[in-house]
């Protein structure tokens, strides 16, 4: 059971909510992607109901009431002043989403997690990066983490201009941001069409993708069918579909 220390806002339609509590210290995420689960309360200020491990898994005590439970990524967490930081895009429907817009310091907020971890080294040559507006705390954890001696290049979708914030690292970093039109189109949609433009460098290189079922799968084909790229440098994953609600499966 964590607590809200304070709100940020990153962009008119992103903000940042810094948690902290005694059951925070120890925690550890290794990888960029890992995710953890959130325990939201039916409204911001309300508490959650939080589980306990019992023999038949996850056991809710008193009323037995399930809260809403979505996965999002640890964006940073730092073990000296005993904050882990998670950012939400504010432009996309849900449980979740609606708390974080009402979020002030003090309401609480339950999570559970990283259950484990996919561990990517950084020493490749290159790393291509591919997501939408989703994927950016990830993408944007990962650019921080890399050293100097890599490279790498980052196609980024999002829904408006809006969404869109400052990204930063050590390497050397190549960023494109993408629309999708407002009337769809025939053809590739933009994430997979500003992919087909690319060209990959020299070198070993690594291609990690998340963001909507459809634009991932359409990316990941194009990448190891097409381009030739072995399935076994990309990690793809669907953090969310269309019509389908607390969606989250890999594609590898």
């Amino acid at each position: 059971m964590l607590e809200v220390k304070r709100v940020t806002e990153l962009s008119p339609s992103m903000r940042r909510i810094t948690l902290t509590g005694e059951d925070l210290a120890g925690f550890h995420s290794a990888s960029f992607d890992d995710h953890i689960k959130l325990f939201v309360p039916e409204r911001a200020g309300a508490v959650p109901n939080l589980p306990t491990l019992g023999e038949k898994g996850l056991d809710f005590a008193g009323d037995g009431s399930r809260p809403e439970m979505r996965d999002y990524t640890p964006r940073r967490y730092d073990p000296q002043s005993n904050e882990l930081d998670i950012d939400f895009v504010l432009q996309h429907a849900g449980p979740a989403t609606e708390w974080a817009t009402h979020a002030e310091p003090g309401h609480k907020l339950g999570i559970a997690g990283p259950r484990g971890s996919f561990v990517i080294p950084t020493g490749f040559d290159w790393h291509l990066l591919i997501g939408d507006e989703t994927a950016l705390p990830a993408i944007a954890r990962r650019l921080e983490e890399l050293p100097a001696s890599t490279r790498a290049m980052v196609i980024i979708k999002t829904n408006s201009e809006q969404v869109r914030i400052a990204l930063h690292g050590q390497c050397a970093v190549d960023v494109r941001w993408v629309t999708e039109p407002a009337t769809p189109q025939d053809g590739p949609g933009a994430l997979e069409a500003a992919v087909r433009e690319l060209s990959l460098p020299e070198g070993e290189g690594f291609v990690w993708a998340a963001g909507e079922y459809s634009d991932i799968r359409a990316v990941r084909q194009y990448l190891s069918s097409e381009l030739g790229v072995d399935k076994g440098r990309i990690r793809a994953a669907s953090y969310w579909r269309q019509a389908q609600a607390n969606s989250h499966e890999h594609f590898d």
